[in-house]
């Protein structure tokens, strides 16, 4: 009986089933359970392959399609600029890209050595690689691995190609995938001549320059075909970040170190010889002069670097976007030329350079930036590697570089001294001190005029700027303190152990950036309130759309009382005229001006920093390779800078008065003003002056040196 045809089974028709189906397995050779497993999973596998194959197909020919002609690569894109403005929107500072410049030459036409460079820096596997570089992306995912985030890539030029001519700047990993497959269809049409050549007049150089013969115009003034292997290597270089490295920036220190990775990079790949390198590395390059409008490039640069940080050179580039900035584009112009004089009347005394920089201390809005006297200049001083040992560098904003401010530190430390309790009235003693070993010899400071002076007031002794008792000054504020005060004031490059600085540090001893100095300052003149210097007030997209708003939230790091003490004494024209004169140019007729200066030990530093309550200043004068200048004061260095900019300012601003303090008797004669027989530190406990006297002073270190300066200095009076 067939037991297909069974319609009720009983135990023995079940038994002759199975083995019927026994029977038929081995006759057909039907796998068994085990067999039957495995196959199943084979075909399951089978099906998938062929699915993702046919998947994969299907993609390829769905992105392939959008392939374009060839004529497309050479065709010019067009993208909407970034503008920079004034405050006022009224003047155009800056635009970022733009109209693009490109000029098609043939491969064969561009010299070998503009090949090799690219394809040193950018692709070394360009001809053997098949639009994608497997060995580069495995190296790159590595790096990123180890790195713990993305920083490496692995884009071949056929990928870049694509990226630039088709696609968005998204980084998305259907962009990316859509790259791979164009970039794979690209390079199985195209021989590999005639995708470089697309690319290197594709790739944008900076500058509004895309192709490398705009880029030479523009750059070297000269066609591509005439351009040395330096130059070569450098135009190479500045594919990777054509804003950041342009040369009409302010990272030429980086642009050089790039260009000469490239000439190492042509050498291990045998395109030139590692001498050939070596030389190319020590050859001049001069870059042509920027014809693109720019004013107000020192603070444009700065701003810049502000929008490339938070968007990105991608997003800059093709998104149209509209910055108003806080230059105040009249206060701008005054500044230029009142530095632009400064240094021609200052090159006498071996003073070649100078900055400025305005705020308001009311919103912390740079109104003016200069970095330096001429960012257009194309001459440097003989002998000199720009970015390293120039006397004047036209592109490195001086605004931003740390120098030693001198005397101009000192308020900081009478500040502190005054949030202890000390006064404008305090006594010090002006006397030869030695206040120990620092470093490896001991310090016995001296003052401007070699002279001492016996007892003077906290108010005289900051007024004329007098070095000894400011050290004694610094000391009772206690050096950790006053560096903690200066940075909640937004000083941001005193990053050493005190230790470090010493009591050095009220004479300059620390290094300090013209802006946060400014800005500092602008807390005195705002009455203890502090605004973080402000750039940017307003971002707006292509549509007029508002991307962000500068909201500025005023923090108060010091007591109002604190600061009308020093705004005092720093407007006390009477009270510095013993040193300065009564008309030196910290003088303003008619304005009430607070005011100090600072100059370096060996003169290498001269500082003028002032202010009212509704505008503040600060000027710099020297040379960016600190080398000495003449031994004249900062008050004709940078003060004269600084008052023609000042005079200027003011006379566009309501006349504003500083608020008068409050000068309490503390009962205690040091403090007091009247004159003791013993240093302060005697009367005194130099972390709670207005407490009790100490009960043995000499258990105090400095103790012993500051009666010692008084002793000597009483033995000396008359004769």
């Amino acid at each position: 009986m067939l037991f297909f045809g069974l319609s009720k089974r009983d135990g023995n028709d079940k038994v002759n089933i199975m083995a019927q189906r026994k029977y038929y397995r081995k006759v057909f050779k039907e796998p068994g359970k085990k067999e039957r497993g495995v196959f199943s999973a084979l075909k399951i596998l089978l099906v998938i392959f062929f699915l993702g194959i046919a998947g994969i197909s299907l993609l390829f020919l769905f992105y392939a399609k959008d392939l374009p002609r060839p004529e497309k690569f050479a065709e010019t894109q067009f993208s909407q600029s970034t503008k920079i403005y004034d405050r006022e929107g009224k003047v155009l500072l800056y635009e970022l890209y733009g109209e693009e410049k490109r000029t098609i030459v043939p491969l064969a036409n561009m010299p070998q050595q503009i090949k090799q460079a690219v394809i040193a820096a950018e692709d070394a596997n360009f001809y053997q690689h098949f639009g994608l570089d497997i060995k580069g992306i495995v190296r790159a995912v590595l790096a990123d691995l180890k790195m713990g985030n993305r920083a490496q890539g692995a884009s071949t030029i056929p990928q870049q190609l694509i990226r630039s001519a088709l696609l968005s700047r998204e980084k998305t990993l259907k962009r990316k995938f859509r790259e791979a497959i164009l970039a794979l269809e690209l390079s199985r049409r195209y021989p590999k001549d005639q995708i470089l050549e697309w690319y290197l007049n594709q790739v944008p150089f900076g500058s509004n320059a895309y192709g490398v013969e705009a880029a030479s115009q523009t750059f070297f003034n000269k066609p591509v075909q005439d351009i040395s292997l330096p130059e070569a290597a450098l135009l190479a270089s500045l594919i990777q970040a054509p804003t950041r490295y342009s040369p009409y920036g302010d990272d030429l220190t980086n642009l050089f170190a790039r260009k000469d990775y490239v000439l190492d990079r042509m050498a291990a790949l045998k395109m030139i010889a590692k001498d050939e390198a070596e030389k190319a590395k020590k050859e001049e390059i001069k870059f042509a002069k920027d014809t693109q409008s720019l004013k107000a490039p020192h603070f444009v640069m700065y701003v810049r670097n502000i929008l490339l940080e938070k968007y990105g050179d991608d997003f800059l580039k093709e998104n149209g976007l509209k910055v108003y900035t806080s230059l105040d584009w009249q206060l701008q112009e005054m500044a230029e030329k009142a530095v632009a004089q400064g240094v021609k009347d200052n090159e006498q005394f071996n003073a070649h350079n100078a900055g400025l920089v305005a705020i308001d201390p009311k919103t912390g809005d740079i109104l003016a930036m200069v970095g330096s006297k001429d960012w257009f200049s194309t001459s440097t001083p003989k002998n000199c590697t720009p970015g390293v040992n120039c006397s004047f560098d036209p592109k490195i904003n001086i605004a931003l570089r740390p120098r030693q401010p001198g005397s101009a530190f000192k308020p900081f430390a009478y500040m502190r001294a005054f949030q202890k309790g000390y006064t404008p009235t305090t006594v010090l003693w002006d006397v030869r001190t030695n206040f120990g070993v620092w470093g490896s010899s001991s310090y016995i400071p001296e003052n401007y005029d070699g002279l001492f002076r016996g007892p003077v007031t906290m108010r005289e002794a900051l007024a004329q700027s007098l070095n000894v008792p400011s050290v004694k000054v610094l000391y009772l504020a206690g050096v950790q303190d006053t560096i903690k005060l200066a940075k909640e004031l937004g000083i941001t490059t005193l990053n050493e152990p005190p230790s470090f600085y010493g009591l050095a540090l009220v004479l300059g001893g620390g290094e300090v950036k013209l802006l946060d100095m400014v800005s500092a300052y602008g807390v005195f003149a705002a009455e203890g309130l502090q605004v973080s210097p402000t750039a940017i007030l307003r971002i707006e997209d292509s549509q007029g759309q508002i991307l962000e708003e500068t909201q500025k939230t005023p923090k108060r790091v010091l007591e109002p009382e604190h600061c009308r003490l020093l705004n005092n004494i720093l407007s006390d024209n009477a009270a510095r005229a013993p040193i300065f004169g009564a008309n030196s140019p910290l003088y303003i007729p008619d304005y009430e001006v607070a005011a100090k200066t600072g100059t370096t030990q060996d003169y290498k530093d001269a500082w003028a920093i002032g202010y009212t309550p509704s505008l503040v200043a600060g000027a710099w004068a020297g040379n960016n390779d600190a080398t000495s200048m003449a031994q004249r004061p900062a008050v004709m260095l940078a003060g004269s800078i600084w008052n023609s900019f000042m005079g200027q300012a003011l006379a566009l601003k309501p006349k504003e008065n500083f608020e008068k303090p409050q000068f309490v008797i503390t009962g205690k004669p040091v403090l007091d003003g009247v004159t003791p027989g013993h240093c302060i530190l005697f009367y005194v406990d130099k972390d709670n002056p207005r407490g009790p006297a100490p009960a043995n002073p000499a258990n105090d270190p400095q103790y012993t040196a500051w009666e010692q300066g008084i002793y000597e200095w009483a033995l000396n009076v008359g004769k």
